[in-house]
């Protein structure tokens, strides 16, 4: 009995010993050992990027570590940093595994992302003008293409650009506005101190307002305050803040360049009366064939344009337009405009001048509206005759002259006007008309209206027919196989008179047409239409 009892004793003192042993252990141990759970998976594998970072045992310290990851290395950046960041997690079941912490896992991780990086994505600002835009690395960059689109027309610098946020939109959109650095000045102030504006201050600068002299008819030309009276831009502009990699940001010589260096741009010109190709191309400072290049409605440089046609011109213009109104001053000889007086008894051939001009002399002030370098308005602020011009007086005549026209259908012109060789014995070798090649018997028509003055034998011209028209103009029809008409009759334009033949002094069948002014023959092809 009393061994059995000292057994139990030795057996009991070593199960207590190793039960505290046990629990030594288990207090240092414990953060690292997972317990035995046989409903699922209690410990998960990471893995970043294919790289093993380390072992947890709950699954969701996977992406709390992640991100401490992340954030670690955004604030040793002052920039937006991108990273290729692929996370795996592996769940399984164990009894006895040790797992690692937090802390570990995370400095596993960021040496993982650091490995890693795709790019920095840098602040900056995309400055957008219609389907332009550039991106620059500052506000102050921004600002300074501005100002230079303003410096090529402000040259007192009197003018600044400056950003505000957009009204018309929802988002955060900065515009532009433009305003003198006096008025930037005197807002500034007032933000300063905003009381100096209140009370008997307000009274005074509102009554100092009211009594300022103004520029108006009775200014003397020495007052007015010459020069740029306003400047703004022509384009919307709006500037947004973008992240960006670094080599995307143009340097800022280069952006204000490309804003404010003339692009040849396409633009619609609306052709006018008396335009011809070769006039439109040199307006624009185009070669001929390029023009012809750009419009497939022009084949060559014949093609005919008939005014209000369109034709594609291309115009040097800045990304960025500039509108400012400029005050100028100057003096000049000008002609007063001319004077007519109608005739109804004349045709509007024939005009008689009755006063001869002379110039007068004035000064002017006026105020000259531009869209970059082009005028697009002008107006009179003050003018100063200093003597009168005299105008040019002109008397005209108003009644339309009559017309004339090839008086056959068809034929082949044979001979033309002017010196030729002799065609036959007792011909001319000066020819006073032209001839058309033509069968006996082709219908002759009056080329104008009139009166006929001769109608029968000529000599040399065979059968002829001569008709007086109402311009003093006279038409002859020679070689005539039958006359249609008698003296005296009045015939309209386009009326049957003749028939073509061979009589007289021909070599052929055809019509001899002449066309005499105060009695002498012209070159009838100059004045007959088509």
């Amino acid at each position: 009995m009393r061994f059995v009892t000292r057994h139990y004793r030795k057996i009991r003192y070593w199960f207590i010993r190793a039960a505290l042993l046990c629990a030594v252990i288990w207090i240092f141990l414990e953060p690292s050992i997972i317990d035995t759970d046989f409903t699922g998976d209690n410990v998960f594998t990471i893995k970043l990027n294919g790289v093993d970072v380390g072992m947890v045992s709950d699954e969701e310290l996977a992406d709390k570590c992640l991100r401490n990851a992340r954030r670690r290395l955004q604030l040793e950046e002052s920039e937006l940093v991108l990273t290729h960041a692929k996370l795996a997690v592996y769940g399984s079941r164990s009894i006895w595994t040790e797992v690692d912490d937090e802390k570990t896992v995370t400095d596993r991780m960021e040496e993982v992302l650091r490995r890693n990086y795709i790019t920095t994505l840098h602040r900056g600002y995309t400055v957008k003008i219609n389907g332009f835009s550039v991106s620059v690395a500052s506000i102050d960059d921004v600002l300074t293409i501005l100002n230079a689109a303003l410096d090529k027309y402000d040259s007192d610098d009197e003018y600044e650009a400056r950003l505000v946020l957009d009204s018309n939109r929802e988002v955060n959109v900065l515009t532009t506005e433009v305003v003198t650095n006096r008025q930037a000045k005197e807002e500034e102030e007032i933000n300063e101190n905003p009381l100096q504006e209140a009370g008997i201050s307000s009274y005074l600068t509102k009554a100092l307002l009211a009594t300022a002299p103004t520029q108006d008819e009775d200014t003397a030309f020495e007052e007015f305050d010459l020069g740029v009276q306003s400047l703004d831009f022509g384009d919307k502009v709006e500037i947004v803040e973008s992240y960006l990699p670094e080599d995307s940001f143009t340097p800022l010589d280069a952006a204000i360049e490309e804003v404010t260096k003339d692009q040849e741009k396409n633009q619609i010109y609306e052709v006018q009366s008396g335009d011809t190709l070769g006039v439109i191309a040199e307006k624009y400072g185009l070669p001929l064939d390029d023009l012809i290049a750009m419009n497939p409605t022009l084949d060559d440089a014949s093609s005919i344009i008939r005014p209000q046609d369109e034709l594609i011109v291309t115009v040097p213009q800045p990304e960025l337009t500039v509108l400012h109104s400029d005050l100028e001053y100057y003096e000049e000889d000008y002609e007063a405009e001319v004077q007519y007086v109608d005739n109804d008894s004349w045709y509007t051939t024939k005009s008689v001048v009755l006063q001869e001009p002379s110039d007068g002399h004035h000064k002017v002030v006026v105020l000259n509206s531009y869209a970059n370098d082009n005028k697009v308005s002008t107006e009179t602020v003050k003018e100063e005759v200093t003597y009168e011009a005299v105008p040019k007086i002109v008397e005209r005549g108003t009644i339309v002259p009559p017309s004339y026209i090839k008086p056959i259908s068809g034929g082949r012109l044979s001979s033309g006007f002017g010196r030729r060789s002799r065609p036959t014995k007792g011909a001319s070798t000066y020819h006073k008309g032209v001839d058309w090649a033509t069968p006996v018997g082709t219908a002759v028509v009056a080329s104008s209206g009139g009166t006929v003055a001769r109608a029968g034998w000529g000599s040399g011209y065979g059968y002829v027919v001569y008709i007086n028209h109402p311009d003093g103009r006279q038409t002859r029809y020679g070689h005539l196989s039958r006359i249609l008409v008698s003296p005296g009759d009045t015939v309209t334009q386009g009326q049957k008179i003749a028939l073509s033949g061979n009589t007289g002094v021909s070599t052929g069948a055809h019509l001899h047409f002449e066309i005499l002014i105060g009695g002498t023959q012209v070159n009838p092809l100059s004045y007959i239409g088509n």
